[in-house]
């Protein structure tokens, strides 16, 4: 073909004659596949698909986040008294200080304020953190007034280790709060019939008494009802108060407050359990190393496990040995002396 002739072709096909050139002499890219493309699709729609589950956890409340305890104010409607085990909770900074804190606390975003929160349950583990300085593990979640009762009232059934007192006072707010015997029989865990019996029992005890002698964890429900059949007396409840506002009455264990206020109440001369404070016994460095408490009935030994754990099962371990020395020495002494 002429190159007249292939010139006037390319005006009728709308070419130039230099088009058909580059073109002829253009180097194809490479094409990529349809499989490559179909994977960074999938790709990203995993990805997509992954934060969709996450937002929607945290949303939920099933995925723990880390908080400044510092904006973590407690329940308005407390299950507990403030005063604690210190030895207890001494344990507790240790454990979380070593191992971290293995255990989420369950938080809601406080209704009034702004930035702030309210805990359902873990308010020592948040006490912990605040005095470590740590951020809390928190799961925070959309909780109703009911909602937050109901989850303080599983927590510690789980653990079982609120006081009778504790749990009497608890149910007495709750109602105060206007919230239903039903739901108050869910957050104890306990049936109507003993929902009346703590509530009368709260009723009944004067606050400044409750407040003066603590928890009480071993003074169950028996002796809680003598106490507020014994205060029915106007004198009787005059001397209990009395007692209450006496020097050394706040340092003694919260058992033996009771035990106390309730000799008063019944003019009874029974006595508190410890009648000696407990004497700290020290090293030759001046370490502690534990407690004596003597009853009349009793010489108690009480060591730190936290602090001296090693020492303990070493001691444990020793008793007989000292035990027949003891006896020894003693049988030597009474030869002796015949």
């Amino acid at each position: 073909m002429s190159k007249r002739t292939q010139s006037i072709r390319s005006m009728f096909s709308g070419q130039s004659e230099h088009s058909v050139d580059s073109d002829t002499k253009r180097p194809s890219l490479p094409r990529v596949s349809s499989g490559a493309v179909r994977s960074l699709k999938d790709t990203f729609s995993d990805v997509e698909k992954e934060y969709e589950v996450l937002r929607a956890k945290l949303a939920s409340g099933q995925l723990a986040i880390e908080i400044d305890p510092t904006l973590i104010d407690p329940s308005p409607l407390a299950d507990r008294f403030s005063e604690q085990d210190p030895a207890s909770f001494e344990a507790l900074i240790t454990s979380i200080r070593e191992r971290g804190q293995e255990i989420p606390v369950l938080l809601r975003e406080h209704p009034s304020l702004s930035g702030r929160y309210q805990s359902a349950y873990g308010h020592r583990r948040i006490r912990a953190a605040r005095a470590l300085g740590i951020p809390v593990k928190a799961y925070v979640r959309a909780l109703t007034d009911e909602d937050l009762v109901i989850a303080q009232g599983v927590e510690n059934s789980a653990r079982e280790d609120l006081s009778f007192i504790e749990r009497a006072v608890f149910a007495g707010r709750l109602e105060d709060a206007g919230f239903a015997r039903a739901l108050i029989q869910s957050a104890l865990s306990v049936d109507r019939a003993e929902v009346s019996k703590l509530v009368a029992v709260a009723r009944a005890l004067p606050g400044e008494l409750v407040d003066a002698i603590g928890r009480a964890p071993k003074i169950g429900r028996g002796r809680w009802q003598s106490l507020v059949d014994a205060i029915g007396n106007e004198a009787a409840l005059k001397r209990a108060l009395a007692v209450a506002t006496k020097p050394g009455f706040a340092t003694r264990e919260t058992d033996d407050r009771f035990i106390v206020a309730f000799a008063a109440a019944t003019k009874s001369e029974a006595k508190p359990a410890a009648q000696l404070a407990p004497e700290v016994v020290t090293s030759g460095s001046g370490a502690e190393i534990g407690k004596v408490a003597t009853t009349d009935k009793q010489w108690r030994l009480s060591i730190r496990r936290d602090r001296n754990d090693g020492f303990a099962d070493y001691l444990t371990a020793k008793l007989p040995e000292l035990f027949e020395a003891y006896e020894a020495a003693l049988t030597e002494k009474q030869s002796s002396a015949e």
